[in-house]
């Protein structure tokens, strides 16, 4: 599975029709998470998560905090605390 940063989104394409993606915006040094998307036939196979890792390795690389908006991603740091470091608390 390979994973793209494009413009203001990551991305894993399945094929030509078929992409799930993480799209996003920078302000100052805070990388906001505003909406992720998987096709359907490819939810439950982890695919919002690695889209979310993917986002956590690029906040790392670029000295950014992030901001969770969209629910999946909310929901992913909630459910692991040990990416808390990375979170802007403001």
């Amino acid at each position: 599975m390979e994973v793209k940063v494009k413009d203001n989104a990551i991305v894993i394409e399945f094929d030509e029709k078929a992409s799930a993606n993480i799209m996003f915006h920078i302000e100052g040094n805070r990388l906001y998470l505003d909406s992720t998307y998987t096709p359907e036939q490819y939810r439950g196979r982890g695919i919002g998560s690695e889209l979310v890792k993917t986002s956590i390795k690029y906040a790392r690389e670029h000295d950014l905090l992030i901001v969770p908006v969209c629910a999946f991603a909310v929901e992913y740091f909630k459910k692991h605390p040990e990416y808390g470091d990375i979170l802007y608390r403001g």
